[in-house]
């Protein structure tokens, strides 16, 4: 069965569904596997894309739907473990290194961000597989904090099952309309950048402000002195 010519009839070969319909379809379970792991590593590769298809892919018998689940899971971790690494590589010294040389920035807002992090990072990591985005992004941050391994792998297996889950079983269900997930999904990761390029703006914005106060008060008090 080509799975080609089942999921792709207007674009067979074609964009990104085109690259991971033909993995599925030359090397089963783990070409789905192989996808999602480049996918935590290069987020602009849509898992909205490369999940429904594989659900698809096991709704015709191309694989088996345990096979989907089990391979996008592995995949998952795999990315995640990957960008953990880095996380450990790089190191608490590097990034306090780095952030010293940002602009608008302090030492302290680091060290609130660790602090942060050691009491809700195995809530950020279980959660964050789930949030576009951020699912790649948050395993860097458990590798520099060196969050013990074990547990990082297992809240990454566990939120990576929910969210491959569900786009595994919608593209399973949804049939030849799989790409409909894209739509949904896709949607949301736009909100989901907005919003962190908004939060960003309003935190330099602040931060620029509170470098604005205390040198405007300053002069105040030296032209009263004059």
């Amino acid at each position: 069965m080509d799975l080609m010519t089942l999921a792709l009839p207007q674009e067979p070969a074609g964009g990104i569904a085109g690259w991971a319909a033909d993995l599925v379809d030359t090397l089963g379970g783990p070409g789905a596997g192989l996808a999602i792991a480049l996918e935590n590593l290069f987020p602009p590769l849509p898992s909205e894309v490369i999940l429904p298809l594989t659900g698809f892919a096991a709704g015709q018998g191309v694989i088996s739907l345990f096979s989907a689940l089990f391979w996008t899971t592995l995949g998952s971790v795999v990315g995640a473990a990957a960008l953990y690494g880095i996380g450990v590589l790089f190191g608490r010294e590097r990034m306090h290194a780095l952030w010293a040389k940002l602009p608008l920035v302090k030492a302290s807002d680091l060290e609130r961000t660790e602090a942060w992090f050691a009491r809700h990072g195995t809530k950020a990591v279980f959660f964050g597989r789930m949030v576009p985005i951020f699912r790649s992004l948050i395993s860097v941050p458990a590798g520099v904090e060196r969050m013990r391994l074990p547990v990082f792998l297992a809240l990454t297996t566990l939120g990576s099952l929910v969210w491959n889950s569900v786009l595994v079983l919608a593209g399973y269900w949804l049939g030849d309309q799989w790409d409909a997930v894209e739509v949904y999904v896709g949607l949301l990761s736009k909100v989901v950048l907005v919003l962190a390029v908004a939060a960003v703006a309003l935190y330099l914005a602040l931060r620029v402000r509170s470098r604005k106060r205390p040198k405007s008060g300053t002069e105040a008090r030296h032209r009263r002195a004059g």
